[in-house]
């Protein structure tokens, strides 16, 4: 073997094991996905996105598609590191920016999941008020089975008053109670579903003031003589606040927001109906895209970087509040082009 030979052989064999290593070799970085879409307006396996008890769903014919970002598992191999540096639909992101290194895998799982059933309950509370319902001290849930109002009050029963005290907000219920030893059997009148109702409660211990408690968790929020059950399984994050808004009002408000159109978009909500930025939302204009959506809701603080996305054939609107994308479907309706980013 000449020594040429002998060097090429060389070479090749650094390269095998080069290429070898870095397809096994991890990297601190994860990839990150366009993720499924769901129609707030529809189904998954069989089952209502969106139920409402207490009265009859609107018919209606559209999309109004919350959008996700799927998230690969930690560790990416060298190669694949590259390969989705190179993707224009894959976005390579530090570990440690999804998988803190002080919090566990089920820790970040449940914080997540917290964060959406939080936009859960701010989505339904801009929904409500934006079609006018009052506020009021609403039941979140009941503490427990030991609760003195087990089988007695009931999730998103609007409480008004004990005793004969009238209960408009947190701090008067607060008040009210402190002033009711425990172990006391008082009148809780309450509203459900529109009816009203009253329950006999023997209240129980305080363990952090004066008083005593009902055993109830509660929320103050508009109060609508009909309830709203959101199902999304596998989803965590707050980002699909603004869309399952749009969803209830299109389900239960006076107007068709899309009138057969797929519209797609993101963004966190406040109960006073804030709109704010989301993660991911080039990869969310992706998916988007791919179920064929002609208009994209964008927040505000979001517009620079979907600007960059390399979905196309979108429409954006710019929304920095509800009243932002209601006049934005309102728009599309009428032939009109939105705000845009």
């Amino acid at each position: 073997m000449t020594r040429r030979i002998a060097v090429l052989a060389v070479g090749v064999v650094l390269l095998l094991v080069a290429g070898i290593l870095g397809a096994a070799l991890p990297v601190p970085y994860v990839a990150q996905v366009p993720g499924p879409t769901f129609n707030t307006l529809g189904d998954i396996d069989g089952d209502p996105v969106i139920t409402v008890r207490g009265r009859d769903r609107n018919e209606v014919d559209g999309n109004l598609n919350l959008t996700t970002v799927g998230v690969g598992r930690a560790g990416l191999s060298l190669v694949e590191a590259v390969r989705g540096w190179f993707d224009d639909e894959v976005s390579v992101v530090p570990e440690e920016s999804v998988y803190p290194p002080d919090r566990t895998e089920e820790e970040i799982e449940q914080a997540n999941r917290q964060a959406f059933l939080t936009s859960e309950e701010s989505a339904e509370a801009a929904a409500l008020g934006e079609l006018g319902y009052p506020v009021k001290v609403v039941v979140r849930g009941i503490a427990g089975d030991d609760s003195p109002s087990d089988g007695l009050l009931e999730e998103n029963d609007a409480l008004e008053s004990v005793d004969g005290q009238p209960t408009p907000d947190s701090a008067t219920l607060a008040a009210v109670l402190t002033a009711i030893p425990a172990g006391s059997s008082v009148q809780v009148a309450y509203t459900r579903l529109g009816q009203p109702g009253t329950a006999t409660v023997t209240t129980g211990d305080a363990p952090d003031r004066e008083g005593s408690v009902l055993g109830v968790t509660v929320r103050e929020q508009p109060s609508a003589p009909f309830d709203i059950d959101i199902d999304v399984a596998d989803v965590g994050g707050p980002s699909a606040g603004l869309m399952l808004t749009l969803g209830i009002l299109d389900l239960v408000g006076d107007n068709d927001l899309t009138e057969g159109a797929v519209v797609a978009g993101s963004g966190t909500i406040d109960p006073e109906g804030t709109v704010g930025p989301i993660g991911g939302i080039q990869l969310k204009m992706v998916a988007a895209q791919e179920i064929g959506a002609e208009l994209f809701l964008v927040p505000a603080d979001n517009c620079v970087d979907a600007l960059g996305s390399p979905a196309t054939g979108l429409t954006l609107a710019r929304v920095g509040t509800l009243d932002d994308a209601l006049t934005a479907l309102e728009d599309v309706r009428e032939g009109r082009t939105p705000v845009g980013c």
